[in-house]
């Protein structure tokens, strides 16, 4: 029976390479690569969402459709029935995965994901009712549900980014560099 992989027994191709012979992976982060990211972020109508399983602990992903808020923090609307949303309220962590594919290899096309801390936006906070507009505005069909007693917005802030801009483009930003530009512009 093979080995089951684990941080312990798991070793990189590079782990016993001095470090000046190791290949750079990733790129220096320039504007062009703050501006892609920030572009697929925005653009984005729907997101892959990661999250840490509350029951299993296992990791577990969920289509969702999202919104950018006013400082161009991304924003989901999801109900409480939701596997991924009782994920939320547990471990606030996750991660998201955004990025389309278009002709030939989807590997080659522009993508980022990004980690996350979840906030939970509460109908009575003074956040809600400019969230709730800002996602309308993209959703229109959420004025459907919205206001169901089980739907939830939070606040997906972004702690962290892996960028891959395609082949050999690959680039890591902070929350600051892929926030910077968006804050105070709110919804397209």
């Amino acid at each position: 029976m093979a080995e089951t992989p684990n941080r312990e027994n798991a070793k990189s191709p590079t782990a016993e390479m001095p470090a000046a012979d190791k290949p750079k992976l990733l790129r220096d982060t320039d504007d062009d690569a703050r501006a892609l990211a920030r572009k697929l972020l925005g653009d984005a109508r729907h997101m892959a969402l990661a999250v840490i399983d509350a029951e299993t602990g296992f990791p577990a992903a969920s289509r969702v459709l999202t919104g950018i808020d006013a400082d161009g923090v991304p924003v989901i609307l999801v109900s409480g029935l939701a596997g991924h949303t009782k994920a939320l309220d547990s471990d606030p962590r996750c991660s998201l995965l955004a990025g389309e594919t278009g002709k030939g290899d989807p590997l080659a096309h522009p993508r980022i994901m990004a980690q996350c801390l979840a906030q939970r936006i509460t109908r009575d906070s003074e956040d809600y009712e400019r969230i709730r507009k800002i996602f309308i505005a993209r959703h229109h069909k959420a004025k459907l549900y919205v206001d169901f007693p089980d739907f939830r917005f939070y606040r997906l802030v972004p702690q962290s980014a892996l960028l891959n801009g395609g082949f050999g483009r690959a680039f890591a930003l902070s929350a600051s560099e892929l926030l910077a530009e968006n804050r105070g512009k709110g919804e397209k």
